[in-house]
């Protein structure tokens, strides 16, 4: 069938890391789609650029103090 991950060595401090930087990007890549559609694309774009910017930092964070 599939097999099962272990996840017993992730830390809780990376686990809330990424919680945290996931629901950002998401959030603001859904908030840059929407604007799109509403005919912002001003907004929309700074919204996308968020998003690229949050997941940067996510990278930077994760693999300067939990690598």
């Amino acid at each position: 069938m599939g097999e099962i991950t272990d996840v017993s060595n992730v830390s809780a401090g990376l686990f809330v890391i990424g919680v945290i930087f996931i629901l950002l990007v998401g959030s603001l890549f859904s908030m840059g789609v929407l604007s799109l559609f509403q005919q912002k694309k001003r907004l929309g774009t700074l919204y996308f650029g968020g998003s690229v910017l949050s997941f940067g930092l996510m990278l930077f964070v994760v693999l300067t103090w939990f690598d």
